[in-house]
């Protein structure tokens, strides 16, 4: 059996393009597995998961929970907002205490970058990220990309602009650094004030016309404008941001071919993009919705593979 090259997701940056295609097979197989009747298997019946959220969190959190409970992993909830954390509890001795329950892997969302990192040095048990600060978000960029390569049949070779908030968005970083190893090829379009100045380092072009933009890709990716990360105003209002940046139909209609939208989720309607893009049929945000829980089962099962008996 193929196995993964790292031992914990901790990052897109850490996977070899080999990593990434096995993830993808293996989620082709737990997509059929999803579409059945008895949406089941026990391929992971006698591990146990935490899944560990200091930030909040909705789709990402439910979406693990499901792909563990469709491969019969026992799991444990555990939210920062009602813990002992904020008694002060360190990050060390909350997962420790969690480890002493017998947990083989832990399923983690933290604030602060690098905290996925610094845990599976110091802990025995399989750390996935499921997002730590404006670093990374792996999984979030796998079902991405797996979901353009379910619409457009291929990546390679496929332009895509990741459109928004790239400053403060993990999923803008990890998304980069997974399509480009499987060979697409990427610009990022926004507010000048939302571009990180390292962006030319990561061999990505910025193209600051959103026209230009949708013109030259077959698929944006739309990101949310993260309000709650942003401590000084970086343009001068959502509705400038909206008139400037945000997709509409009309926008869709006037371009002359037909493009994929896609969006990480939550979205704020009307800012990103109206309603009639969101349910249009060229966006394919459900469909990431669900290919997010079959390559978070490929990935937990993968990884499970790994745990020494």
């Amino acid at each position: 059996m193929k196995t993964l090259s790292v031992d914990h997701l901790l990052g897109i940056k850490n996977l070899h393009k080999e990593d990434i295609e096995l993830i993808f097979q293996t989620a082709d197989n737990f997509k059929e597995v999803i579409n059945r009747p008895i949406k089941k298997v026990p391929s992971l019946r006698d591990i146990t998961i935490a899944n560990l959220f200091f930030e909040n969190s909705t789709r990402t959190r439910l979406s693990f929970e499901l792909a563990e409970k469709r491969l019969s992993a026992d799991t444990i909830n555990f939210s920062a907002a009602s813990s002992s954390v904020k008694k002060g509890e360190t990050l060390i001795d909350t997962v420790n205490n969690i480890l002493a329950m017998k947990v083989d892997m832990v399923v983690m969302r933290h604030p602060n970058p690098g905290a996925a990192e610094f845990l599976s040095k110091n802990i025995d048990a399989r750390i996935v990220n499921a997002g730590d600060g404006a670093h990374e978000h792996p999984t979030q960029a796998l079902l991405d990309a797996y979901s353009i390569k379910e619409r457009l049949g291929d990546v390679v070779g496929k332009k895509i602009v990741i459109v928004g908030d790239i400053l403060h968005s993990r999923v803008a970083l990890s998304n980069i650094f997974c399509l480009q190893k499987i060979g697409a090829e990427v610009k990022v379009c926004g507010p000048n004030t939302l571009m990180p100045k390292y962006i030319d380092a990561l061999g990505v072009a910025y193209e600051p016309d959103l026209r230009k933009a949708l013109e030259w890709c077959d698929v944006a990716n739309m990101l949310r404008i993260q309000l709650e990360r942003q401590d000084i105003n970086f343009f001068p209002s959502l509705r400038e941001y909206s008139m400037m940046y945000g997709v509409d139909k009309k926008l869709l209609d006037s371009l002359d071919k037909k493009i994929t939208i896609m969006h990480p989720g939550p979205i704020n309607r009307g800012v990103e993009i109206t309603s009639d893009v969101a349910d249009s049929k060229q966006a394919i945000i459900l469909d990431q919705v669900e290919n997010g829980v079959a390559i978070r089962m490929a990935v937990l099962y993968l990884l499970a593979g790994k745990i020494k008996k």
